[in-house]
């Protein structure tokens, strides 16, 4: 109990980043449309985010390290708050891709505070309960976020001033906390090449993931929209992605500890490619067959990454754990950035069943890599435990390096 009210102002700030980063993505995808943005044009606000978060996560590390975790936090929360407001200033897509630029550097920058401050304040009697209350504060903000879109209107300014207050106030609990600030870490090296020496599978699987969860969570509101679903069922439409993805993690990781977890990641795609062909075929399924269709590829593509990052630490020594995470979540953030806009483009040359059209076939280009490299090295006898990693900041492999590590794993090389 005294561990959970310690973490409070943490866990607090956490659901607030979500409800304003999780709503300004497919409200700005709603508003674009009533603005008469072009298909292009949404998808690059997508883009942009990511861009912002990229630069976010690389940058947040080392302010943190020159001004201090609270001071790096009111930095970035101001920017986010800005980058909400700015819409409310302009209808000129560019100028709000700028301002989804300033939100994305929130996103990384608070994460990145938040995770610094867990691992700084965590010890190894209580770091299983406060890393199982973080994620699962995490995941259902995120599930909430979505549904708020039911209750935002597309391009009105009450909405984005909304988000904004809710924003700025993240800034609130930590401003306010008496605990002490900790000291500041490294900023973790970043080695994208450490990734691909570990495992180029896992590699292929993270690009997948950005390529699946980008693209849907930035882009599928034109998808919705395109087959007639109404603002609120497009709110359940994503909601149920998330809780598809939340749903899934327990059985994904059971399988992925007891079995090859290339096959696991094999099958995950095959069932992935079948979800979204069978949704990109089959824009009459009326408004409950499509909420159960996002569900099924929320939980066929959500673990994707957390089973290729538990396979690329299975072949990593304990003391490459943390850059190995960072150098995954960059190219992510690559994969992230690169998504949503070749996702609208798509969808504006062949419709909205293009974006399942196109994530089907990275799972099919995922499925025949994965084999392909079951050729080329046998599987690993000792596994490190499955851990759901978020997709966060570069410093979440801190948070994560002693869950992956057991007496077998410590010392063993690739």
């Amino acid at each position: 109990m005294r561990m959970m009210i310690s973490f409070a102002a943490l866990f607090v700030s956490v659901i607030l980043l979500q409800l304003s980063s999780g709503g300004v993505g497919p409200l700005d995808a709603l508003s674009g449309l009533k603005l008469n943005f072009t298909t292009q044009q949404i998808g690059f606000l997508g883009s942009a985010h990511f861009l912002g978060f990229f630069i976010g996560c690389w940058w947040a590390p080392r302010l943190m390290g020159s001004v201090g975790h609270s001071r790096a936090f009111a930095v970035f929360t101001a920017l986010g708050t800005m980058g909400i407001l700015g819409h409310i200033l302009s209808e000129n897509p560019y100028l709000w891709a700028c301002m989804r630029i300033a939100q994305g550097l929130c996103i990384a920058g608070c994460y990145t505070v938040i995770e610094a401050w867990l691992q700084a304040k965590v010890t190894n009697d209580n770091r299983g309960r406060a890393m199982g209350t973080y994620r699962v504060t995490d995941m259902l903000a995120s599930l909430v976020a979505q549904l708020m879109i039911s209750v935002l209107e597309p391009a009105y300014y009450v909405s984005y001033t909304l988000l904004a207050m809710i924003c700025c106030a993240a800034i609130l609990p930590l401003a306010l906390t008496r605990a002490s600030q900790p000291d500041t870490p490294d900023a973790p090296r970043l080695r994208p090449k450490l990734a691909f020496a570990s495992s180029p599978l896992a590699v292929a699987g993270v690009l997948v993931a950005a390529l699946s969860s980008a693209s849907f969570r930035m882009v599928g509101p034109l998808y919705g929209t395109g087959v007639g679903l109404q603002t609120s069922e497009i709110a359940l439409f994503l909601a149920a992605f998330v809780a598809g993805g939340a749903l899934s993690q327990y059985p994904v990781g059971w399988l992925a500890d007891r079995y090859d977890r290339r096959y696991v990641l094999i099958w995950l795609s095959i069932a992935a490619v079948a979800s979204c062909l069978f949704t990109a075929t089959l824009t009459d399924l009326g408004t409950t067959g499509t909420m159960l269709t996002a569900g099924v590829f929320g939980l066929t593509t959500f673990p994707i990454y957390s089973v290729s990052a538990a396979h690329a630490h299975d072949f990593a020594k304990s003391s490459e754990r943390v850059e190995l995470s960072a150098a995954l979540m960059f190219w992510y953030a690559c994969g992230a950035i690169a998504a949503p806009w070749v996702a609208s483009t798509l969808i504006e040359a062949f419709g909205p069943p293009a974006l399942f059209a196109m994530i089907a076939l990275g799972h099919a280009l995922l499925v025949v890599f994965g084999f392909m490299r079951m050729q080329s090295r046998p599987s690993t006898e000792v596994r490190t435990p499955y851990v759901y990693a978020p997709r966060t900041s570069f410093v979440i492999g801190r948070l994560m390096t002693r869950f992956r590590d057991n007496p077998e794993t410590k010392d063993k090389t690739q």
